[in-house]
């Protein structure tokens, strides 16, 4: 579910009802009630993501399937920062909690903005260890030869193309 502020009609602090406003150059949704001041801002939640490398078999790339999304549809690995967590330590702690793996190194990719879900996806190389074992979250996962691994135009695609194309200029 996309969380949009936008359509919000109420107040959540006191439950008058919203009305639109600009707020520099930009359209939020706020409540009338002077004592209240509540703002709907809609900033956008970080997101880690995890393009994992499962260096004990093979160095194969692990896609993840979440047990809500329909059949063969696979992506990175993701999850929300805690309060006070660091992003690297948060995207270890999702790849342990969903895969069972255990991070051996994690690098930087990059962030990437997620419209579609109000979202900045904060996307890391792991290399990871151990056995699998899925979590609730997960319905399977596959692994794919790093010379298989391709981007997609969409959320954590992205990252994975511009991995890619880093990994190219590397030699690796």
């Amino acid at each position: 579910m996309r969380f949009d502020p936008d359509e919000w009609r109420f107040c959540p602090r006191c439950g008058s009802g919203l009305t639109d406003a600009h707020i520099g150059e930009l359209p939020r949704r706020v409540c009338p009630d002077a004592a209240c001041g509540f703002i709907a801002w809609g900033n956008p939640v970080p997101v880690v993501c995890a393009l994992i490398e499962c260096v004990d078999r093979d160095g194969h790339m692990l896609l993840a399937r979440n047990a809500a999304w329909p059949e063969g549809k696979f992506a990175l690995v993701t999850g929300f920062l805690e309060r006070d967590e660091a992003p690297d330590v948060a995207v270890a702690r999702e790849v342990k909690e969903e895969t069972g793996l255990d991070t051996q190194a994690v690098h930087w990719i990059g962030n990437y903005n997620f419209a579609d879900a109000n979202q900045v996806l904060l996307v890391y190389h792991v290399q990871a260890t151990g056995e699998i074992a899925l979590n609730e979250e997960l319905a399977e996962v596959k692994l794919i030869p790093k010379d298989k691994l391709k981007g997609w135009e969409r959320g954590t695609g992205y990252a994975v193309m511009e991995w890619l194309a880093t990994r190219s200029i590397e030699g690796d």
